[in-house]
Order: C-alpha cells, then sequence, then structure tokens
C-alpha cells in the first residue's frame, strides 16, 4: 500500500491507504479528525465539505492520491477554540437544530465568505445551495452567514 503525505490543518501526515480512498475516511478513519460527516457518499449533499486550497470540496469525491501538495482544512482547523466568525455567527443566530450538516454549512460558507466577503442576500442562497439541511434551517442559515460577512468586515 502507498504511503501519502497530506497537509491537514498546518500539519504533516503520513498515510498509509490505497489511491483511491477517500479523503473523507482517511480523516475520519486514520487522523481521528471526525468533525467531518458523511452523508451522501457521492458529494450532492454538501456534509462532507472540507476547503483544498482555501476551495470547498466534497471531501467524499476527492482520493487520497489527488491531493499530495494540497493544503487541506477541515471543521477542526478552522479555528481551535470555535472563535472563527463563521463559527461565532452560527451560535448567534443559534442554527444547528440536529447539527449533523453544520460542519459541512459551515466551512462552504467560510471559503464563499473569503472569496466574496460583501454578498447580497441572493448570493448567500446560492452560494449555500449545494448544501443540504434535513431539519430545513436555511433560513437560520442565511441570517448567520449574512451575520458572519458583518463580522468579518
Amino acid at each position: 500500500m502507498p504511503t501519502y503525505q497530506l497537509t491537514v490543518n498546518g500539519d504533516s501526515h503520513s498515510v498509509d491507504v490505497s489511491e483511491d480512498t477517500p479523503l473523507l475516511w482517511v480523516l475520519r478513519d486514520h487522523l481521528d479528525l471526525v468533525g467531518t460527516k458523511y452523508g451522501c457518499g457521492i458529494a450532492q449533499c454538501g456534509t462532507c465539505t472540507v476547503h483544498v486550497d482555501g476551495v470547498a470540496v466534497r471531501s467524499c469525491a476527492l482520493t487520497v492520491a489527488q491531493l499530495e501538495g494540497k493544503s487541506i482544512t477541515t471543521i477542526e482547523g478552522l479555528s481551535e477554540d470555535g472563535s472563527h466568525p463563521v463559527q461565532q455567527a452560527w451560535k448567534e443566530v443559534d442554527v444547528p437544530q440536529c447539527g449533523y450538516c453544520q460542519s459541512g454549512q459551515i466551512m462552504t460558507a467560510t471559503a464563499f465568505l473569503e472569496q466574496n466577503p460583501n454578498p447580497s442576500e441572493e448570493e448567500i442562497k446560492t452560494a449555500m445551495n449545494g448544501n443540504l439541511c434535513r431539519c430545513a434551517s436555511y433560513n437560520r442559515i442565511y441570517r448567520a452567514v449574512e451575520l458572519a460577512a458583518n463580522k468579518m468586515s
């Protein structure tokens, strides 16, 4: 089995896995970073979203072989104490119900706000559209993204 060098949350990790192992399972099963959740396994729900070189991506659809030399950030790497403005906005708006999709929602929102720090309501809705929430807390998600944008500016 090959060994892959990954940079996750600023730390270098060696993992011995098959080349077609999805990043999601490397994070959860080999690096014990369980904040990234399994949702659908086909990159449709957004639950497993992480950042690769600052871009929000679905970790269930990327293989470990695609990621050497790239910087990977998980929800655990966003901030050690939950102090990132997006995380703070999530708490202030009281977004989660069950909470299962929230790490993916937060990672999508964070990458979006890095690219568009002053979004319109429509831009927020469009950016967050690919992340599903079974509890349908979309209105609170949109309000939290707007609040986070204000905090970050």
